[in-house]
């Protein structure tokens, strides 16, 4: 019903310009049409078909703006309107005494430019400090929550909000970590990360599209499974060329974690100051560590290069050397750790058979 609201009342709007709009045309040239009131018809016809055409666009815009705002937490909402109210009252504080100033008549037409620029910068800049300070601000509303009373005597940390990047969301593993708890706070993923999934599900390369169907279908499910923690954000810094730094502006500005597993873009984050969790170094850190003397069940897969030497693979990939295992390739038994040594490819963990030990 709203839909076909806007639309008739843009309509009608057009065509009543079109209506009168052949007032404006010269006296000499209207006195060379026989019928006015044919030819007001005409322009009130053209009129209403671009009005139409403008209705059909503000509606389209609306809708995708309400689906947004759906979306949206109830604290972003609240903070943003404050944020947009501080925005334009300053405004209008700051640009009054433009109007008092004395202009020639011929730049009069430069104070409402001047108003309406003015009007957007502050709103906007309101707006973005809503979405940097929001929590700070709700909590002056609210002084004397436990939460507030903790934060201020600083035995609470408040959680910072993480950016997911594009590789993070294919990787798969984010789904488990955000079942499992480990990570907390508000999770953003930025309009022009969402655009690139798309655009890789929709490639002809059989490989990128695989992988953009499979971040898409991912963020579907965690979308799904964590309505309040996921928020899709609008910004897509069009005067920012590649992806990568798209996500570290928007870090940057937001004063927020970025969540990726990409070696080289958490190296450039961090040079520029920019907090990164990396899903590789989390994997690399909680793998079990054995000390010599500890006893492993493992599985011989092949023969090693040196003589009598099986090898083996833990859960986790870290190769495991077994002296004296050769004769036992295909076979499972439980080996003793005797040494571990650390490599640029990764952990290397020596051993040998139980038996041999006692024996």
């Amino acid at each position: 019903m709203l839909d076909a609201i806007i639309i008739i009342l843009l309509i009608i709007a057009a065509a009543g310009i079109g209506f009168d709009s052949i007032e404006l045309l010269p006296q000499d040239m209207l006195a060379k049409v026989t019928n006015l009131d044919a030819l007001r018809l005409v322009t009130a016809g053209f009129g209403a078909l671009i009005g139409g055409a403008i209705g059909l666009t503000v509606q389209t815009a609306y809708r995708r703006l309400e689906a947004q705002v759906r979306q949206m937490p109830v604290e972003v909402i609240l903070t943003r309107s404050i944020g947009l109210v501080i925005g334009l009252l300053i405004a209008n504080l700051m640009l009054a005494p433009i109007f008092l100033l004395p202009v020639p008549i011929d730049f009069a037409f430069t104070k409402p430019l001047v108003a309406i620029l003015g009007s957007v910068m502050f709103s906007y800049l309101g707006v973005t400090l809503a979405d940097t300070h929001g929590r700070s601000f709700l909590r002056l509303i609210n002084p004397n929550s436990v939460e507030t009373m903790l934060v201020a005597e600083g035995t609470l940390k408040p959680a910072i909000t993480k950016v997911l990047d594009t590789s993070c969301i294919i990787d798969g593993r984010l789904e488990q970590l955000l079942d499992t708890g480990f990570i907390e706070g508000q999770i953003l993923v930025p309009q022009f990360v969402l655009q690139e999934l798309q655009q890789l599900a929709d490639a002809s390369n059989d490989q990128k599209r695989v992988r953009g169907r499979r971040g898409l279908d991912i963020l579907n499910r965690i979308k799904v499974a964590f309505t309040e923690r996921i928020v899709i954000h609008p910004d897509t810094y069009d005067d920012v060329p590649t992806v990568d730094a798209k996500l570290i502006r928007f870090a940057q500005e937001i004063n927020a974690t970025l969540l990726t597993n990409d070696y080289n873009l958490s190296k450039v984050a961090s040079l520029q100051k920019v907090s990164v969790l990396n899903i590789n170094d989390l994997a690399q850190a909680i793998r079990p560590i054995y000390l010599p003397g500890d006893n492993i069940d493992l599985k011989i897969l092949k023969e090693g290069k040196e003589p009598a030497q099986g090898i083996g693979y833990l859960d986790d990939g870290t190769m495991v050397v077994v002296e004296e295992g050769r004769g036992y390739v295909g076979g499972e038994l439980r080996v003793v750790v005797t040494s571990a040594l650390q490599t640029s490819a990764g952990r290397m963990i020596f051993a040998r058979p139980q038996a041999s030990v006692v024996a």
